[in-house]
């Protein structure tokens, strides 16, 4: 979850302290909040990080410092916000949101569609930020695609309608992300793990589908994963529902299962209320037993596990769980939200 603790773009001592406190206590892998790729349009927010420029980048390799030193591992999550804000509401006003076909998530016309020009410049772009996390020492890197961010408006048809090469069925509004992805492992060679981050629901429509049955979702995947991504990081807002009728396998279980590929579960682990919950009611969530998420991780279902709010607001939480220690978890609320624990 990206935090906005970062002036001008710019990630200092106290988010290299936020992170390196997950390492000390037990996170075996940290992945970055979303720090965003040299692109004006990249984000209307100044206290967002970038992942770019001198300084943001020195700052960056401050973090992977305190994280090694302390034992850990971590990669950052690259992003584009894409078609997210609107027209207006960036510092400088003559930049304008952008997006596959100038759609806004509801549909609405915003912008004129990125030309194909524009649309190199981002795979590259892209592709600078995943050289750059190599070269200052990150130990892999997550492509965000999720969520109805720039690639995930390329994923899906209610925001791209467009007729040329990027746009037309399922797979071929895959074109995109394949030419990031393709473009990173280029940028840092064969060993280097990339992540890419995907999901069904878009922040303007939890119930959308990019797949609607295992075999469309294959479909979708397997161009994803022959361009080169090494783990699938599939975000649902309950880890525990099933993603189609008929299984009881989640997003992550149905990934790993058609591509073969290493799966990362999330969604509410650890806490009893789903995070949309925060945003609309301002509501925060009581801690709840992991003890499903486990027996699905010990029969194989996905790989890794991903916590997002019982960390934010407990940088102890892994520790607390490995040791038993369920009685010092903290409750996560909104509150938490206004601070880097």
């Amino acid at each position: 979850m990206t935090r906005s603790f970062s002036p001008g773009g710019i990630p200092g001592a106290n988010v290299a302290a936020y992170y390196r406190r997950r390492a000390e206590h037990g996170v075996g892998l940290i992945i970055t909040e979303g720090t965003v790729i040299n692109h004006p349009a990249a984000t209307n927010d100044p206290n967002v990080p970038e992942f770019h420029g001198e300084d943001s980048l020195k700052g960056w390799a401050q973090v992977v410092k305190e994280v090694h030193a302390a034992g850990g591992k971590i990669i950052p999550q690259i992003w584009h916000v894409g078609l997210t804000w609107k027209a207006g509401d960036h510092p400088n006003p003559e930049i304008l949101p952008v997006g596959p076909s100038g759609l806004d998530l509801n549909g609405n016309k915003v912008t004129e569609p990125l030309s194909e020009t524009e649309i190199a410049e981002l795979v590259q772009a892209y592709a600078q930020a995943a050289a750059d996390a190599k070269r200052i020492g990150f130990d892999g890197v997550e492509i965000h695609g999720a969520h109805g961010y720039l690639i995930d408006q390329f994923f899906w048809e209610n925001t791209n309608k467009r007729t040329d090469r990027y746009g037309g069925d399922m797979v071929a509004r895959t074109t995109f992300a394949v030419e990031v992805i393709q473009a990173v492992r280029e940028a840092v060679g064969p060993d280097f793990p990339i992540v890419l981050r995907y999901s069904q629901w878009k922040s303007a429509s939890y119930t959308a589908k990019l797949a609607e049955t295992p075999e469309k979702l294959g479909e979708f995947l397997a161009p994803l994963a022959a361009a080169g991504v090494d783990i699938f990081h599939c975000s649902t807002r309950r880890f525990w529902e099933p993603e189609f009728e008929g299984s009881e396998l989640n997003l992550a279980g149905w990934t790993k299962k058609l591509t073969g590929k290493p799966a990362i579960t999330v969604g509410s682990i650890g806490l009893n209320n789903e995070f949309t919950s925060l945003f609309a009611e301002g509501k925060g969530a009581e801690n709840t037993s992991i003890d499903d998420l486990t027996d699905r991780l010990d029969r194989g279902e996905f790989d890794l596990v991903a916590v997002g709010r019982a960390l934010l607001v407990d940088p102890a939480w892994a520790e607390k769980i490995r040791d038993s220690r369920l009685d010092e978890l903290r409750p996560f609320t909104a509150e938490a939200l206004g601070t880097l624990q």
